[in-house]
């Protein structure tokens, strides 16, 4: 659900990038207070994972369109909201600048999208109460599925009401929400499961870390979370370099959409706001659609790997070092106290 600068005006563009910079600082002012330094290795764990995982399309039966998971939910479950707003913009940013996927005037939208209702909105409201009664591998499975499920149609509400606004005459709001909304609810629910398969595992090995992020409260510092966090970052690894080989050629829900009432998943957009984000983009993209350029349109396996390795680990440096600057801030302000 990644959207194009072609999808937005400057104006809207701008709003959503002053909105997602607002949430960004107010969850980096709460992490200040909130966040676990036994997690922090854990955020650019999670990142890498996240980031990999968005690499894998599935296909979504009898509609010819694809989607990925979000990510949302899942990281807000292991490390809390404000911890996993901060983690899901450090990817969706990633992605923008390194691999052009998402547009650079849209990676506001893009974070508001996919990170505000998933981590800030519905993690608190619809996921915590649905478990609140006591942690159980079924709660958790319905209550990861509905969270999702709800958090991306919201998105999905979202990217329409923002291309209504920017006036995309090629989109109209009617027929662009009866497509966008059943789409992603299909999608949601695979990326439910997933989710909730995920969080059981992790339940099942180390339950204190769903129980902290519920109950807003750290870790025992005589609790190790080192073998999980070995486990998730081997997982992701093998996300990104195996298994991302086999994600489908299907376009995602939104170009599946965008094809439906457009005619086509691409659209034009011509201005010098949009020049210079292309030209931006096309500067800092060294594996632009998550290959070689030198392998053209159809890419290489060798590319999409090396790409799920790269983009991975500068995912997880960006996301864990955020988490320690944070941290390293809060006790620099604590020891001058």
């Amino acid at each position: 659900m990644h959207m194009a600068d072609a999808l937005l005006s400057p104006a809207v563009g701008g709003i959503m990038l002053a909105a997602s910079a607002g949430a960004i600082a107010y969850s980096a002012y709460k992490c200040k207070d909130d966040l676990d330094e036994k997690k922090i290795p854990l955020m650019g764990v999670m990142g890498a994972v996240i980031f990999a995982g968005q690499m894998i399309n599935f296909t979504i039966p009898g509609t010819g369109s694809s989607g990925h998971i979000g990510g949302g939910i899942l990281l807000a479950a292991l490390l809390g909201s404000f911890p996993a707003f901060l983690t899901i913009t450090a990817v969706l940013l990633i992605q923008a600048l390194f691999f052009a996927d998402g547009g650079l005037l849209a990676l506001g939208a893009n974070i508001w999208n996919m990170g505000f209702y998933s981590c800030l909105l519905i993690y608190p409201l619809v996921f915590k109460p649905l478990v609140k009664k006591g942690l159980t591998p079924s709660r958790i499975m319905v209550a990861s599925i509905c969270s999702v499920v709800l958090a991306l149609s919201l998105g999905a509400f979202s990217v329409v009401l923002e291309t209504l606004a920017s006036g995309i005459t090629e989109l109209p709001f009617a027929t662009f929400v009866a497509l966008m909304t059943p789409i992603h609810v299909a999608i949601g629910l695979v990326e439910g499961i997933v989710t909730g398969g995920i969080l059981v595992f992790v339940y099942k090995m180390r339950p204190e870390l769903l129980e902290s992020s519920l109950e807003n409260k750290k870790i025992d510092s005589g609790l190790s979370i080192k073998k999980v966090s070995v486990m998730l970052l081997i997982f992701a690894v093998v996300l990104g370099a195996g298994f991302s080989l086999f994600a489908s050629s299907n376009p995602d829900g939104l170009e599946w959409a965008m094809k439906g009432v457009a005619g086509t998943s691409e659209l034009e957009a011509t201005g010098g706001v949009f020049e210079s984000a292309a030209s931006l983009q096309k500067t800092t993209a060294f594996l632009a659609g998550y290959g070689f350029k030198s392998a053209g349109e159809e890419g290489s396996i060798t590319g999409t790997s090396v790409s799920g390795l790269v983009g991975g680990s500068i995912t997880l440096l960006l996301a864990g070092g955020t988490g320690y600057l944070i941290y390293a801030v809060k006790r620099k302000k604590d020891k001058s106290a």
